[in-house]
């Protein structure tokens, strides 16, 4: 049955015509005519492009619904059929398709901002720094402390001389690394790498670590063999890999998870309903190398005791939820230690954690503040203590901050309201001439 049919029938009769004189405006045989609104029929390119001009309708529209039915005729008896319509959409979109010629690498780079993190500040990047930017003089140093998804820092290569990275959490570094530093890297390499992975069958693989711990939980089962498998492979080859190719092909595997898990953005759970199964496709990332980068892991107060930057942006976190236990799938991917695991949503033993996610964090921040070496102090801060949720509650007040701030320096409040998801939020941005620099 083609619904094209069911809809030239109703704007048919909702211009009052008989299919008589629709024959004779377009000298369409009778039968054919009844044949095709009874969704017997479909009809031909040409028909239906006379058929809407004898209805006056939208030429493009009808036309895209006619090939949609032409479409699911052709393979809504085939066993492969929604398969060879997503062969057919990335032959067209991307110019050569990836299940049909294996060895050609699609080119569809994925970019630093695209991963789910909270508190990403992708839509916030302009604004701190353009804020930043009309507050400050003088400046070529940035340091992005708390750097997260590192999109702050990422936007803020094109101002100053040399920008700072740091982030505790192992999966944030090798991030860091793929995306931001120069080092020898052989492309081609990688790639050919990528397309070996994306030309596995998961039920040719064995089990492993990651599908009897995650699968049919944060990934189907089959998906979880194959990233399994992806990692050990990874380990085997990594002594003939460079930095930057190891860190390419682990940051690779984490985007291109991270758009099929089963969770709502993060690995604290993961959602309790039967998984559809998902195809995992190795894309690319899309580097955005910076000569002037320099990148650490440590702990942002004992960081702060050892370097010096003229700007420090400051964006840590304030409620009780641990990032390192959000995200320790991807931790557990970077090290693939293989760790005993625990509780519901499969965590190894804490590692990582932060002062800022406790009742310690107002001390926490009152050091940081005072023993970094910088000219200028931008603090990112949100509405979320208000939250009726108590591990959402933030564990510095606004008030709090403002105090600390303006007992190193002028400090200066900025706001801006933004939307995620349907819910407003109002975002604030200290920024703090520290005294005597």
């Amino acid at each position: 049955m083609y619904s094209i049919g069911n809809y030239l029938k109703e704007t048919r009769e909702n211009l009052e015509l008989q299919l008589q004189e629709v024959h004779k405006k377009t000298n369409i045989n009778l039968s054919l005519l009844s044949r095709i609104e009874n969704g017997k029929r479909l009809p031909t390119k040409e028909q239906v492009i006379q058929l809407s001009q004898v209805y006056n309708c939208d030429e493009h529209n009808i036309l895209v619904h006619w090939l949609s039915d032409k479409l699911i005729s052709e393979v809504r008896d085939e066993d492969f059929g929604l398969e060879a319509l997503k062969v057919a959409e990335e032959t067209i979109i991307y110019g050569k398709s990836a299940t049909l010629f294996p060895n050609v690498q699609i080119k569809k780079q994925i970019a630093l901002e695209s991963r789910r993190y909270i508190g990403n500040k992708n839509k916030l990047t302009n604004w701190i720094l353009e804020t930043i930017l009309s507050e400050t003089e003088n400046c070529k140093s940035f340091l992005d402390i708390f750097a997260g998804t590192g999109s702050v820092a990422k936007a803020s290569f094109k101002y100053f001389d040399t920008v700072i990275v740091n982030d505790i959490l192992h999966s944030n570094n090798i991030i860091y690394k793929a995306f931001f530093q120069i080092s020898p890297c052989d492309i081609e390499k990688v790639e050919q790498i990528l397309d070996d992975y994306n030309n596995l069958n998961p039920a040719n693989l064995d089990d492993n670590y990651f599908s009897l711990n995650f699968g049919d939980k944060f990934f189907d089962y089959q998906t979880a063999k194959l990233i399994g498998h992806i990692r050990e492979d990874l380990e085997q080859k990594k002594e003939n890999l460079t930095e930057k190719e190891f860190s390419i092909l682990i940051t690779t595997l984490i985007y291109n998870i991270d758009k099929i898990a089963n969770t709502v953005g993060h690995f604290d759970a993961y959602i309790k309903k039967p998984i559809k199964a998902k195809r995992l496709e190795l894309h690319l990332i899309e580097p955005a190398e910076f000569g002037g980068i320099k990148i650490y892991k440590e702990n942002a107060n004992v960081l702060a005791r050892k370097i010096n930057a003229d700007i420090a942006y400051i964006d840590p976190p304030y409620n009780s939820r641990q990032y390192s236990r959000f995200y320790h799938i991807y931790d557990n991917l970077v090290t693939w230690e293989k760790p005993q695991l625990f509780g519901t949503a499969l965590k190894p033993k804490a590692e990582n954690t932060s002062v800022y996610c406790t009742v310690g964090a107002k001390n926490a921040f009152r050091d940081l503040v005072e023993n970094l070496d910088v000219k200028y102090l931008a603090v990112s801060y949100n509405n979320t203590y208000n939250s009726k949720s108590s591990s959402s509650e933030n564990k510095i007040k606004l008030e709090e901050i403002e105090f600390i701030l303006n007992s190193v320096g002028k400090t200066k409040v900025f706001e801006t309201q933004y939307n995620y998801l349907g819910t407003d939020y109002l975002e604030t941005l200290f920024l703090t001439k520290v005294k005597d620099k």
